[in-house]
């Protein structure tokens, strides 16, 4: 595959009800794992996997996450001024990580309508989508694994990770066949399914918040039809795509941590305090007197 991918989708414009009452005036996308925002850590994992533009799916009260990746001269000035040169320097990095636009969407209707939005925006070229939630420390990091993985088979990729049988009804589920031509732990596709109970999941192969998609998803999410709870499904998309074309799957050789509930939240602040060499000794100490 000739085409280089540049773009990655970001939605982002849920309400975060699961972190309520901190969500109510501040994105649940903006709240830090250690000193970064969770959507900061997905951006530096797409822009260390070569690409360029971001585009976030937000809505109209959700305009921190635009600001976060602005540019701050004044701010940049004043810590110079105070001589916190290193602040500084992290602050101007920000800004300079991306291109950084954004699509409204309106009503959330569904991960697949979060990727209809925009369709303009992305034009007619492949593209990544990242979940912000899905916390990836992996070297390469994980996007760079899936590219590497869509350009050896030419179609769109998908990672998942391998789920307990007691959670899988929470994810949208693959069925597949190994191909190892393209990887290590890739998979060619032969089904998906949207959160099935667990007696009917074709495998524990959870799809894990990234996906390289071709500009052929769009039409197929456009002849999508609506679940019964109202939304279009990502998951329905893509196994309507199927119908047209190979699509892959990949287990990231990583650690994914999920943010998007209390518990994960906590665990992540926690794994990556600990990768901080100057709060690793004192945080594992504090961790060590409790009970």
């Amino acid at each position: 595959m000739s085409v280089r991918i540049r773009k990655a989708v970001f939605p982002a414009a849920g309400l975060g009800t699961r972190f309520l009452p901190a969500t109510k005036a501040i994105p649940k996308e903006m709240l830090p794992l250690v000193d970064k925002p969770t959507l900061q850590y997905g951006v530096e994992e797409a822009m260390n996997s070569g690409l360029t533009n971001i585009i976030l799916v937000t809505n109209p009260g959700k305009s921190a996450m635009e600001d976060h990746f602005a540019e701050s001269a004044e701010l940049v000035s004043f810590l110079e001024s105070k001589g916190k040169q290193v602040l500084a320097d992290e602050v101007r990095k920000v800004s300079s990580l991306a291109s950084v636009s954004a699509v409204h969407q309106g009503d959330p209707l569904g991960l697949g309508h979060a990727v209809l939005v925009t369709e303009d925006a992305v034009g007619n070229e492949p593209f990544a989508v990242v979940l912000a939630d899905d916390v990836y420390d992996a070297d390469p990091p994980a996007l760079r694994q899936m590219i590497d993985v869509f350009e050896r088979a030419n179609g769109p990729v998908i990672a998942v990770e391998r789920v307990p049988m007691d959670k899988i009804s929470s994810y949208g589920v693959i069925a597949g066949v190994p191909a190892p031509e393209f990887g290590k732990d890739v998979y060619r596709i032969t089904d998906l399914v949207e959160k099935p109970p667990r007696d009917q999941a074709p495998s524990d192969l959870a799809i894990v918040g990234r996906y390289i998609l071709t500009p052929d998803i769009f039409a197929a999410l456009h002849e999508t039809a609506k679940d019964k709870s109202g939304e279009i499904q990502l998951t329905n998309g893509m196994r309507r795509l199927l119908k047209s074309r190979p699509l892959y799957a990949v287990v990231i050789d990583g650690v994914r941590h999920d943010t998007g509930n209390n518990l994960g939240f906590l665990k992540a602040n926690i794994y990556f305090g600990l990768k901080r060499p100057e709060i690793a000794e004192p945080l594992r100490e504090y961790l060590k007197t409790l009970k």
